[in-house]
């Protein structure tokens, strides 16, 4: 396993949503109608197993993963060997794995409390016995790596306060831990060197620009060593330190359009270009010995990854697989296993094991619905159309099978999340089972959506509803030129910053689009922005270089929330929440369903308890697909 983890995305303070990271192994197929077509329900969709992680027990017998085949996240063994899952947690709370003890078969975990994303980190000891490390109501903490020696492991935690995330030393067999680093200069701790020795620190200045320093904790009063090394607005990110601590690999995009890769020699301060691409260089990251590099390309929203032996300096070539992408890559620690997932627009996340340089691979999962025939799938292309003012925008197109020319289909605009978020390639449940039910999905990137470069990124900063949404509809403009879809019966849908687009478009576009459908989305922005998470703190500036300050924006922030304008929403709206959402409130739901209400238009308003931003109980997920396709099927 990584000394070093990436620290789990449902851990970092953003509000752009995590996306799969993955590499192209065959090119996608193009799908035909077929005359045996069938549809399935959405209890079958979801009989799927969702399955994250893989990390290898010391002995490389085991992988620890997460599971959701019992209807929530909790932890299993998986045996290299066979295959055979054995559960090991058995939580009411979605349960979500960091790694085994270097030495020991001792595992490290994290859980929040209903969706309300304070993850603590969990230890449970050879006999099954759980102890939480980092108790405490409103403390949130993030696993960051072992020590060299292994005698100790990092831990990021705001128990000091609740703004600002300080470095922990945890003692491996007491668990007795220490502050080592007081984050009272609210930076963000992005990486700590393989020899414990460096930090990795970003000040973020804006959504443009953002500092990256290097502390040596030999000498924690020397300053900070600024390592972001331009005079002009520009974003650095920490990504790996080297073995021995000579190099430091960050990403930029002060060089161009896109991230690229630098290295940081940290004895001279010479900086050299070390991945440059013509996409953005999403991640970087090296085996223990650093003998092998694995990367990942964002390219026209699909993750590429390049394994590299820099032992030979050649790139791994993988026996051959099925049509689909990789992702999570991770070594034994003898570096003699490889494992990974492999994901397509039609199969969902399956776990491989290789023994490195064979022709030995093994699929130990098989986690699509064994009633799913995989022919009545759908897979992506990419579309693109030239927006309001010719700017071209991207998409992730999905065609139902039968669609066709005499056999026109509805269809649904779908938005990401963010804002700054981005739609890829890759398999979804909820998007399979919509267009397996006869609606085609466009998830667009608008202006403002990652992926296509900083100055497509900042089109829409200060100009949501405005910009982005005239993206969306000229969409759908896109979408009614298509001789296969019905021109007349387009609705929009998303999540977080898409369920904003959806209330917007339905206010300030109301006869654009014959229904909306918005999930847990943002309806006041004064009121959002003004309660973000205090763990946001470090990012408050970044949004508000995007979105505008509500105490010297308010004006423009009131013009653009849907709430402020619901008399003018006239189309039915469905509305999908989590009652512990920290993101966007239940309030802003609620007031958006009595408004709309009171305008005599049909409203649907589904609220999960035991939620937050993002649905992990598969009973919910089921229930909330359900709901989508009842509205549709009634409404469009």
């Amino acid at each position: 396993m990584f000394k070093k983890s990436l620290l789990a995305c449902a851990l970092l303070a953003s509000l752009t949503a995590c996306n799969q990271t993955s590499q192209q192994v065959n090119p996608p197929q193009t799908t035909q109608a077929i005359s045996d077509f069938k549809t399935y329900s959405a209890e079958t969709f979801f009989d799927t197993t969702d399955i994250q992680g893989n990390a290898f027990r010391p002995d490389a017998k085991k992988i620890l993963v997460a599971s959701d085949e019992s209807g929530i996240f909790n932890l299993y063994e998986v045996d290299v060997k066979t295959g055979k899952r054995t559960q090991i947690t058995d939580a009411a709370d979605s349960t979500y794995p960091v790694g085994y003890f270097p030495s020991d078969p001792r595992i490290l975990f994290t859980r929040d409390g209903g969706g309300n994303e304070r993850f603590h980190l969990f230890v449970r000891d050879e006999n099954g016995n759980v102890k939480d490390l980092t108790p405490g109501e409103k403390v949130r903490a993030g696993f960051v790596g072992f020590s060299e020696d292994n005698s100790a492991f990092f831990v990021l935690s705001n128990k000091r306060d609740e703004r600002f995330m300080d470095l922990y030393r945890f003692d491996a067999s007491t668990y007795e831990s220490e502050l080592i680093y007081k984050n009272d200069k609210n930076l963000n701790v992005q990486k700590m060197s393989e020899t414990d020795r460096y930090l990795a620190l970003v000040n973020a200045q804006g959504n443009k620009d953002s500092d990256l320093f290097l502390l040596d904790l030999h000498n924690p009063d020397a300053p900070l060593v600024e390592i972001s090394n331009v005079e002009h607005e520009a974003n650095f990110f920490a990504s790996a330190f080297s073995k021995d601590d000579k190099y430091l690999y960050y990403s930029t995009d002060a060089h161009g359009e896109f991230s690229q890769s630098w290295r940081y020699e940290i004895a001279t301060g010479k900086h050299t270009p070390y991945i440059v691409k013509n996409w953005d260089v999403r991640f970087l990251y090296f085996s223990d010995s650093n003998r092998y590099r694995v990367v990942g390309v964002n390219e026209d929203s699909s993750i590429k990854v390049t394994i590299t032996d820099l032992k030979t300096g050649k790139d791994i070539n993988l026996p051959k697989l099925p049509a689909g992408s990789i992702n999570s890559v991770n070594f034994s620690d003898d570096e003699k296993l490889m494992t990974f997932y492999l994901n397509s627009d039609t199969s969902p996340n399956n776990l491989y094991v290789w023994q490195v340089g064979s022709d030995k691979v093994k699929q130990l999962t098989s986690t699509l619905s064994e009633k799913i025939n995989t022919d009545h799938l759908v897979e992506s292309t990419i579309a693109r159309f030239n927006s309001f003012d010719g700017l071209e925008i991207p998409g992730v197109l999905y065609k139902p099978k039968l669609a066709s020319s005499t056999n026109k289909v509805p269809a649904l605009v779908f938005v990401h999340g963010g804002p700054g978020g981005q739609s890829m390639t890759g398999y979804s449940a909820l998007t399979q089972h919509l267009v397996n039910q006869g609606y085609a999905i466009f998830a667009v990137n608008n202006r403002g959506s990652s992926g296509y470069g900083k100055t497509f990124f900042h089109l829409d900063d200060k100009r949501h509803g405005e910009d982005d949404l005239q993206d969306i509809v000229w969409s759908k403009k896109y979408l009614q030129q298509l001789d296969w879809v019905d021109a007349d019966r387009i609705g929009i849908m998303g999540g977080s910053y898409g369920g904003y687009m959806t209330a917007a478009a339905l206010a300030f576009e109301p006869e654009e689009f014959k229904l909306g459908i918005n999930i847990f989305g943002v309806t006041n922005w004064v009121r959002t922005l003004e309660s973000i998470p205090a763990w946001w703190e470090a990012y408050r500036k970044s949004l508000y270089d995007e979105l505008g300050d509500p105490a010297t924006d308010k004006e423009r922030l009131h013009r653009i929330s849907p709430l402020f304008h619901a008399k003018n929403i006239t189309k039915p709206l469905m509305v999908v929440q989590g009652a512990n959402d920290p993101r966007v409130l239940q309030v802003e739901s609620d007031e958006l369903v009595e408004a709309v209400r009171s305008n005599n238009v049909p409203v649907k308003y589904v609220l999960f308890e035991d939620e937050g931003h993002g649905f992990s109980k598969k009973e919910n997920r089921i229930e909330a697909s359900q709901a989508y396709l009842d509205f549709l099927k009634k409404h469009l």
